[in-house]
C-alpha cells in the first residue's frame, strides 16, 4: 500500500510517497503560499501532489493547526492565516479521488518518533520548535488527539503573563517567546528584521543579544518540559523542528531543565526523523485508520 503523505506548515508544504514499510519513495517540497488563503493553499496542494498521487492508493495529511473530522482550523493565524474551517480531507479527496485522513503535524511527528522508542517507554511527548511550537502526546503507547483535536498544543500554554501577545490571541504563550517567530519578533537594534536562522548564526559568533534571545527560548522550553512532566509523567521528551534541532539548542534546554527540581526532569533526545517526521507519522496514521 502506497500512501501519499503531506505535511502542511507555516513555512513549507511537503509531500512524499511512503510505502507500507514507512520508506519514502519520492518526495517534493514547495514554500507555503505567501497569501495563505484557502484558494492559494488549494492551488499549492494541487501543484505539490499532482506528480505523485497517481502512484498512491490513499493519502494522509499532517498539518499545523487543529484538525477535527478532516477540517483544519488555524489556532495561530500568524503561522497559517486565513484558514478557518478549511476542509483538508474533502479537498484532497476531490483532487485525487483517494480515501484519506488528516491529523495535526506535531501529533503525527510524535507518532513517528514513538516508533523509535525502546519498548519500556510507554509515555512520551514530542515538541517541535520551529515557526511555531507544537506537540504530540503518547500515553500508554497510544497517540492522544483529544475530542477536539487540541491535545498537544503545548505552545499555547502560559510562559510569561507579562510576555508578548501570541498570534492565537493569548498573552505570553510559549510559542510567542520560544518559536522562530518569537525569537525574531524580540530582536532589536542590529538584529531587528532578521529571521531566527540569522539570529542563531549571530549567536554562534557570540553576539550578546543573539545569545540572550536563544537562551530565552531554551529556558522557556525547559520550563514547558517541566510542566509537561508534571502533567503527563512522560518518560522522554523528543525535540524537533528547525529551532529544536539547531546546533547547540538541545544542550541549552538540558542545562535549564537540570535546574528544575528532580521530579520535573525527564530524558531529552533529538527527533530522529527530523524534517520527515510529520510525513511518516501521517502515513503511519493512515495505515492504522484506513488500511
Amino acid at each position: 500500500m502506497i500512501t501519499l503523505a503531506m505535511d502542511i506548515g507555516g513555512t513549507k508544504l511537503a509531500a512524499a510517497l511512503v510505502d507500507s514499510a514507512l520508506q519514502i519513495i519520492a518526495r517534493r517540497e514547495i514554500p507555503t503560499p505567501a497569501s495563505q488563503t484557502p484558494d492559494a493553499l488549494e492551488a499549492a496542494l494541487r501543484d505539490l501532489v499532482t506528480p505523485l498521487w497517481p502512484q498512491a492508493q490513499q493519502f494522509a495529511i499532517a498539518s499545523t493547526g487543529i484538525i477535527q473530522h478532516g477540517v483544519l482550523t488555524s489556532i495561530n493565524p500568524s503561522n497559517l492565516g486565513g484558514l478557518s474551517h478549511f476542509p483538508l480531507v474533502d479537498v484532497l479527496t476531490t483532487l485525487t479521488g483517494l480515501p484519506g485522513v488528516a491529523l495535526n503535524d506535531a501529533q503525527a511527528a510524535a507518532l513517528a518518533e514513538y516508533q523509535q522508542m525502546p519498548p519500556a517507554i510507554r509515555d512520551m511527548v514530542f515538541i517541535t520548535v520551529s515557526t511555531g511550537v507544537g506537540g504530540g502526546v503518547i500515553q500508554s503507547g497510544r497517540l492522544v488527539t483529544g475530542s477536539g483535536g487540541l491535545t498537544g498544543h503545548c505552545g499555547h500554554t502560559l510562559a510569561d503573563p507579562n510576555g508578548p501577545r501570541c498570534g492565537c490571541g493569548r498573552v505570553g504563550c510559549v510559542e510567542a517567546i520560544a518559536s522562530g517567530r518569537g525569537i525574531a519578533a524580540a530582536a532589536e537594534g542590529d538584529l531587528a528584521g532578521l529571521d531566527a536562522k540569522a539570529i542563531f548564526a549571530h549567536a554562534a559568533r557570540g553576539h550578546e543579544q543573539a545569545v540572550a534571545l536563544v537562551e530565552r527560548s531554551a529556558r522557556t522550553l525547559a520550563r514547558l518540559i517541566a510542566d509537561l512532566k508534571a502533567l503527563t509523567d512522560c518518560q522522554r521528551v523528543v525535540i524537533g523542528g528547525s529551532i529544536g534541532l539547531a546546533d547547540g539548542y538541545l544542550p541549552r534546554v538540558q542545562s535549564y531543565l537540570a535546574q528544575e527540581p528532580s521530579a520535573y526532569q525527564t530524558e531529552l533526545s533529538s527527533a530522529r526523523h527530523q524534517g520527515n517526521a510529520g510525513l511518516l507519522g501521517a502515513a503511519l496514521w493512515a495505515q492504522g485508520n484506513l488500511s
